[in-house]
């Protein structure tokens, strides 16, 4: 088969390489699928670039979609011929989505309706699936005011779309270049980060009173929207990242007088009872239509080396897309 692979850590265009593999074989509860697309995300690009390599080689990526053609034993055959996206494609596993096939246990590849294309099926593994688990810790948010780190990014987009659907106003953040889009994905206001105090105009916005929980996409920026009282009293903060990664500074203040909660997770980490609801709510709102989705740049499986440097610019609006087959 072809795939895309890596053996050390350093510059897309320098490691990543592109060539012929064995195609796997599906073991006891696994199946294969022929990747038709697979979705590129920072967190691989942040993988490639500087996380210690666990195996020899890797073939990155943890979304995907394509088609099941063949099942190992414990797996109905009936699955054969079933159109499906994959999620933790290439979590604690060598092989990920950019290659011709993917062998990964049955569960990991979860039925794509009819109605929906594989350029899209490639974007929910971890976009969507990220955006369901933040609203979920967050609990109900009907009526409330939320802020968005990020709408316009891919995760942004499908939270404030959830979001809405839940009854709550949206604050997002973006680029000036990415707001439009922000705004496409149901953010009721757009702050430009870039050249606006985000918490003045949130608490203008609030009348003073604070945004009563955020969804975030980076605490190293959003940490001293804490110190600020962007929130208000009693608001829990859903993070899952981080463009710096340690030693981050928090208000210990301010996070004690106003009783703030902060909520961390790991999307490839998530409980069984967490991954089967998010997945479950997503499979709905793919089935009746109630999502809008947003593919960005498409690239050839050979010219992966552009699409992982697409997504490293960050100017993408979008989900960045490999076609495979």
């Amino acid at each position: 088969m072809q795939a895309a692979w890596y053996e050390h850590n350093g510059a897309a265009a320098q490691v990543l390489h592109v060539g012929e593999m064995e195609t796997p074989e599906p073991g006891l509860n696994e199946v294969r699928v022929k990747i038709h697309t697979s979705g590129v995300n920072p967190s691989d690009v942040k993988s490639r670039r500087g996380r210690p390599l666990m195996w020899p080689r890797i073939i990155p990526h943890s979304d995907g979609a394509g088609v099941i053609d063949a099942v190992g034993k414990g797996v109905d055959h009936a699955r054969i011929g079933e159109r499906v996206w994959i999620w933790n494609g290439q979590w604690k596993r060598p092989f990920g989505t950019a290659a011709e096939y993917c062998v990964l246990p049955a569960e990991q590849a979860v039925h794509l309706p009819s109605k929906i294309d594989f350029a899209t099926g490639a974007c929910l593994g971890i976009p969507a699936l990220t955006a369901l688990q933040a609203l979920r810790l967050l609990g109900p948010v009907g009526g409330k005011t939320l802020l968005i780190t990020g709408a316009g990014s891919s995760v942004g987009y499908y939270a404030s779309q959830f979001a809405k659907a839940r009854g709550a106003r949206v604050i997002g953040t973006a680029s000036a270049a990415k707001a439009e889009h922000a705004r496409s994905g149901g953010a009721d206001f757009v702050v430009d980060y870039q050249n606006k105090d985000v918490a003045k105009v949130v608490k203008d916005l609030t009348k003073g009173k604070g945004v009563d929980g955020i969804i975030d996409m980076d605490l190293s920026s959003t940490a001293r929207l804490i110190a600020e009282a962007v929130m208000a009293p009693h608001g829990t903060m859903v993070c899952y990242g981080s463009n710096q990664p340690t030693d981050i500074a928090l208000n210990f203040l301010a996070l004690l007088w106003n009783s703030y909660t902060l909520k961390f997770f790991l999307l490839y980490e998530l409980k069984p009872e967490d991954r089967k609801a998010t997945i479950a709510e997503l499979t709905k709102a793919l089935e009746d239509g109630g999502i809008r989705h947003s593919i960005g740049p498409r690239f050839l499986l050979r010219d992966i080396a552009r699409a992982h440097e697409e997504v490293e610019a960050g100017r993408s609006v979008g989900n960045v897309v490999l076609d495979v087959g």
